[in-house]
C-alpha cells in the first residue's frame, strides 16, 4: 500500500518528504520479476530513490534519472543511507547489512541556465536583459524568427505581461540543447568551462574498457 511507502520515506525524512512514494515491498516484487542478481535496474523518474534503494537491497546495479531539486536533498541521501546499512522497508526480509556505492554526476547546464533565469526573474527589464543575452550566447529553436519575435516584444504600444513573457522566452530555446552533449567535451569553449577533475571523471566515465562493455 501507498501509506506504507508513505511512512518509510517519513521515517527517514519526516513528515510530508515525498507526496507519492511507492513502497519497497512492491519494488522487490518488480525488480523480482524481471531480473537476476548483479543485473542492471533503469529508472528514469527516480523520484524518492525506492527503486534505486530496493536495487541495491537485492544486489542489482542500478541506473536512475532525475531533473529536480529533490535529488540533492532526498534522493542521493536516501542511497548514503541505504550504505550505511538503514533498516526500513524491506532491509529486514532481505538481510540487508549495508555497503555499497554509486557514481552521482549532474548534466552540464547550457540553455537551462537562461530557463533558470527567466524563472527566477522579477521584472520585464530583466527579462529584457535575458533576452539580449539569449541572442549572443543560447541555441534558439530553429523554428523560430528571431527578428520577427524581436519586434512583437518591442512594438511600442504592444501590453507585455511577466508571466507570458516568461513563457515565451523559455518557448524559443533549443529543448534539444538545455544541457551540454559529451561529444563536445573537447570543443575549446566547452573545456574551458570544466575542471581538470571533471574533465578527467567525465572521459573515464563514458570511455569503453577493455571487454568492449560500458
Amino acid at each position: 500500500m501507498n501509506t506504507n511507502a508513505t511512512s518509510e520515506i517519513n521515517k527517514l525524512f519526516g513528515n510530508k518528504a515525498f507526496d507519492t512514494p511507492k513502497p519497497e515491498a512492491l519494488l522487490k516484487f518488480i525488480i523480482n520479476l524481471g531480473t537476476f542478481e548483479e543485473d542492471r535496474v533503469m529508472d528514469f523518474f527516480m523520484g524518492s530513490s525506492t527503486t534505486q534503494a530496493v536495487a541495491m537491497k537485492m544486489d542489482r546495479h542500478f541506473i536512475g534519472v532525475d531533473q529536480m531539486d529533490y535529488v540533492d536533498t532526498i534522493s542521493v541521501p536516501r542511497l548514503q543511507m541505504v550504505i550505511n546499512g538503514e533498516q526500513g522497508g524491506i532491509s529486514k526480509d532481505v538481510n540487508w547489512k549495508g555497503g555499497g556505492s554509486f557514481i552521482y554526476a549532474k548534466l552540464m547546464p547550457k540553455n537551462q541556465n537562461f530557463v533558470k533565469e527567466i524563472q527566477e526573474a522579477e521584472n520585464i527589464e530583466t527579462l529584457f536583459k535575458i533576452f539580449y543575452r539569449m541572442k549572443q550566447e543560447a541555441d534558439i529553436d530553429f523554428r523560430v524568427d528571431l527578428d520577427k519575435f524581436e519586434r512583437s516584444i518591442s512594438e511600442p504600444g504592444t501590453p507585455i505581461f511577466l508571466q507570458e513573457c516568461k513563457r515565451e522566452l523559455i518557448r524559443i530555446l533549443d529543448k534539444n540543447q538545455l544541457y551540454y552533449n559529451y561529444a563536445d567535451i573537447d570543443d575549446a569553449d566547452v573545456r574551458s568551462k570544466l575542471s581538470d577533475n571533471d574533465y578527467q571523471f567525465n572521459k573515464s566515465f563514458y570511455s569503453l574498457n577493455e571487454s568492449g562493455e560500458e
